[in-house]
């Protein structure tokens, strides 16, 4: 196996960046993937995956996507929550990867929140 380079690594840098969605600029909505022990368990990683697309598919650069730490709330998990900037935070339960794509579409991108997956909001 060839060793890394200094160029490698931030090649490796850049893209993991970018995979990430951490992107730099003003923020207007955070999207939260609660991925402790218990929402890995239930399915987390595939709800991120699935956000990871739906993002690569916008070009809204004010969208930022972290992953946290377990909610407290197990069995409700996996959960996710929305914070669009001057609105009160939404916390949804029991994400899969539809469910989050359509939370994407419609909450993110035209602001319709999605009640029937809604823990609580604010």
């Amino acid at each position: 196996m060839a060793k890394l380079t200094i160029a490698d690594l931030k090649k490796i840098k850049e893209k993991t960046s970018h995979d990430t969605s951490l992107r730099s600029g003003e923020a207007t909505v955070k999207i939260t993937v609660h991925m402790g022990t218990c929402g890995i368990a239930a399915g987390a990683r595939d709800v991120m995956h699935s956000l990871m697309e739906e993002m690569g598919e916008t070009e809204r650069k004010d969208i930022r996507v972290v992953a946290s730490g377990c909610l407290g709330m197990c069995s409700s998990e996996p959960n996710v929550t929305v914070e669009i900037k001057d609105e009160k935070p939404v916390v949804y339960k029991k994400i899969d990867s539809n469910k989050m794509r359509q939370i994407f579409r419609r909450h993110v991108l035209l602001g319709e929140v999605q009640t029937e997956f809604a823990l609580s909001r604010g």
